[in-house]
């Protein structure tokens, strides 16, 4: 029996996978439980289609994680902070000064949760690097100096 998978289905496939199952398991359990569909000729052009404009969907977003990725690359963010004399900074540097500096620096709106530090929080001045998760595909280093003000 051919169904379409309507939702993840562990051990066997994925949302929108087309898959030959067997007809019991498919008809006593998928179908009823509303995670699949039977595969008709209708439900296999509906299924093309849909994951047409998926890919097109996802090459529009990498593209735009590529455009940002290519304006951020090589670029060294100074990030200015209250330290003390010994070079420790009262409080910490985290992602949330790192994209506040990106938009202040280069005008682009990155959000907090796709950068990553080497360290969860940089507590001292000095030269780091920072991980910035654009797409599943697009990721990008950039430097920080965090320097005293």
């Amino acid at each position: 029996m051919e169904i379409i998978l309507k939702k993840d289905v562990a051990g066997v496939g994925y949302k929108n996978d087309l898959l030959t199952v067997k007809d019991g398991f498919g008809r006593n359990y998928l179908i009823p439980q509303r995670l699949a569909i039977v595969a008709t000729e209708s439900e296999k052009k509906q299924l093309a289609e849909l994951k047409k404009q998926q890919a097109f969907k996802e090459a529009k977003v990498k593209n735009e994680a590529l455009d940002i990725a290519k304006a951020v690359e090589g670029v060294e963010l100074r990030i200015a902070v209250k330290a003390g004399t010994s070079g420790k900074v009262f409080g910490s540097v985290n992602n949330v000064m790192v994209a506040n500096a990106i938009m202040e620096q280069k005008n682009l709106e990155i959000d907090r949760k796709k950068i990553i530090l080497d360290e969860s929080h940089i507590k001292e001045v000095g030269k780091y690097k920072a991980v910035i998760k654009l797409h599943k595909d697009v990721n990008i280093e950039i430097d920080l100096d965090v320097v005293a003000e």
